[in-house]
């Protein structure tokens, strides 16, 4: 696929054969920039097409869209272990991609994440002038772990051997998983180090996006959201009526509430919390 952006093509030539079809990144464009691009962040061991469907009703606005494939994510063997090389610096390289290509696409810019694609949405949002930032159920911390003790955690995994876990114990590689059915340990522990540090600098520093929509899930059995609501708390000390924090209620005890493959059609009853989030009617009322 060649368009005409230049940095997108760079992006797109980086899905060589060995990256599987739903696994690529996704790039709906309009032929020309557009008034908003909005970019979508995947989770950790997910890959573009969790977002599809999200991706798809912004395009149908009029928005340029893009949901690239994240570091080391998306090989077309689900047992691949290229997840174990993944280290923050892959992360924060592929954010400032990431920008750079939105801002090829867009006059304004938006980002949106879920969970480890949260978190990086989270950190453009602290060091890029981007205009809306929604990090989605991101990924600050563990939801059974303390947050005053998820540091010295993270740590401890860094310093053990890599090792990969099933997210299906039971079901291992037969779980419908989009994605690897397999996280790394060390994977977990290199996205803290980046959790750790914007926590500690969004307390003193302000934040560079101009709003800021924090989603979060009640009924979270994976991510810490007492450790999201210390973020909420930071920005909005720094950015007071910038920023706003939407609490989704209602759901069974869950964790990824944006892959269409979850059970209890979770997807169909965010949907519309998500679009309102990502692309809300003043969004529309500037276009």
């Amino acid at each position: 696929m060649t368009t005409c952006f230049s940095l997108l093509d760079r992006l797109l030539a980086r899905d060589h054969p060995g990256i599987a079809e739903n696994g690529r990144t996704i790039a709906l464009v309009h032929g020309t920039r557009t008034r908003r691009a909005i970019v979508l962040l995947h989770g950790l061991s997910t890959t573009p097409a969790q977002f599809e469907r999200v991706a798809h009703d912004l395009f149908e606005r009029g928005h340029n869209v893009l949901v690239p494939r994240m570091p080391k994510h998306g090989h077309v063997n689900p047992l691949s272990t290229a997840l174990a090389r993944l280290r923050s610096d892959d992360l924060y390289e592929a954010a400032t991609q990431y920008v750079a290509v939105a801002q090829e696409l867009g006059e304004r810019v938006t980002f949106a994440g879920f969970s480890l694609g949260g978190l990086m949405t989270s950190w453009i949002g602290q060091h890029y002038a981007i205009d809306r930032c929604i990090p989605i159920a991101p990924f600050f911390g563990v939801a059974l772990i303390p947050n005053r003790f998820m540091g010295a955690v993270a740590e401890q995994l860094l310093r053990l051997p890599n090792r990969f876990h099933w997210w299906n114990p039971i079901l291992r590689e037969r779980s419908p998983a989009n994605g690897y059915p397999r996280y790394a340990t060390h994977a977990i522990g290199h996205s803290y180090r980046i959790a750790r540090g914007l926590l500690d600098e969004a307390r003193t520093v302000m934040p560079l996006a101009s709003k800021f929509t924090i989603v979060t899930n009640a009924a979270e059995i994976a991510v810490n959201n007492y450790a999201i609501r210390r973020l909420y708390k930071s920005w909005r000390r720094q950015r007071p009526g910038a920023v706003e924090l939407v609490r989704i209620t209602g759901l069974p005890l869950s964790h990824d509430i944006v892959s269409p493959l979850r059970p209890w059609r979770l997807a169909d009853r965010v949907h519309p919390h998500l679009l309102g989030a990502i692309d809300p009617l003043d969004s529309l009322v500037q276009m």
